[in-house]
């Protein structure tokens, strides 16, 4: 004869699915499932992040621990409507509610019942764009590689991870185009390839192959794989292909397999030269790495791109996301001007 507790918590078991064994710790459970799900490194971080929050949340209530597997989805609505109090952004509270979506789920196998919470509803702000001679005067003011980064960033719209993840394999010279995969959301997509960065683009390529060429001789030379790639091909982390079109200047140790590698370079650094150079422009705008992005694609809606092609050159899901940078183009719409200016 089970009890009751036993009975509630087998039937919160989904179809097909089996509870992990209740003596193997929560964050061991939690990271294990998000490498076969093939999380991303930076996802499972912040999904494992806002689930800290949240037993830390409930412990203030109970004065003591409160195990998940126990409470079930029951403490969700409360954690979720006090991070509306707590006046949050819209995409902060959707990031905690799928963290605990994925711990439920996936890692503790109950039925995912969120239940009524107070829900953060504000209107998308307009994205701050710089003019195309602000965008110049910018990107004049980087040089190196840093400013091959910001010309990338405005002339294909990718966003600063995107770029930092890009492959030598993702460059194709012959077609003039680059190709984003695994972007936001983990979907694929194909961009230009400005024909002003060909030369420049080609000369960094050389100096990233004799810097990979110098990783082999010294016995390194290797690069984290996408999934399982690793170890179908067990060679390929050392070909140049799969290279880095932005490596890091210096090797180090892999946190998922523990190999020493050389990673892309960090996002903080563009981000810290950018704001510097902001700084100094002649324009009063609070403008970032993304803003480029946000330039490319309004001056493309203002040069009479159509709109589904910039919403795929974005990889926006939706044309409602694209359709937000006509609000702030120079000509809205069909190109209305004022009455006061005729």
């Amino acid at each position: 004869m089970f009890s009751a507790k036993a009975e509630a918590k087998a039937a919160s078991v989904p179809p097909g699915g089996l509870p992990l064994p209740p003596k193997v710790r929560l964050q061991d459970q939690f990271h294990a499932v998000a490498r076969f799900q093939h999380l991303s490194l930076r996802t499972e971080q912040a999904y494992w992040e806002w689930v800290m929050r949240y037993l830390k949340f409930h412990r203030a209530r109970a004065g003591g621990w409160v195990d998940p597997r126990e409470q079930g989805t029951t403490g969700v609505t409360p954690f979720l409507t006090e991070l509306a109090v707590q006046g949050v952004a819209v995409s902060t509270q959707n990031q905690a509610l799928n963290a605990l979506l994925f711990l439920h789920r996936e890692v503790l196998k109950q039925r995912f019942e969120a239940g009524d919470f107070l829900r953060v509803s504000r209107p998308p702000r307009l994205p701050v764009v710089l003019s195309r001679e602000e965008a110049r005067e910018l990107i004049g003011q980087l040089d190196g590689t840093y400013k091959l980064m910001a010309q990338l960033l405005y002339g294909t719209g990718l966003r600063l991870l995107e770029l930092l993840r890009l492959r030598v394999k993702d460059i194709d010279f012959g077609r003039g185009q680059i190709t984003v995969r695994e972007g936001k959301g983990g979907g694929s997509r194909v961009t230009m390839l400005p024909e002003s960065l060909r030369t420049v683009l080609r000369e960094h390529l050389e100096r990233v192959r004799k810097l990979h060429e110098r990783d082999l001789a010294e016995g390194f030379g290797w690069v984290p794989l996408p999934g399982q790639l690793a170890q179908k091909y067990v060679n390929a982390g050392k070909e140049w292909p799969w290279q880095w079109v932005f490596p890091s200047a210096h090797r180090s140790r892999d946190p998922v397999s523990g190999n020493i590698a050389r990673h892309h370079t960090s996002e903080t650094g563009l981000q810290r030269v950018m704001k510097l150079a902001v700084g100094r422009a002649s324009f009063n705008k609070p403008a970032s790495c993304h803003t480029l992005r946000h330039s490319f694609a309004t001056h493309l809606l203002e040069g009479g791109t159509d709109i589904r092609n910039v919403q795929s050159l974005l990889g926006h899901k939706s044309v409602v996301t694209t359709q937000l940078y006509t609000h702030v183009m120079q000509k809205p719409g069909i190109g209305v001007r004022s009455p006061l200016d005729n």
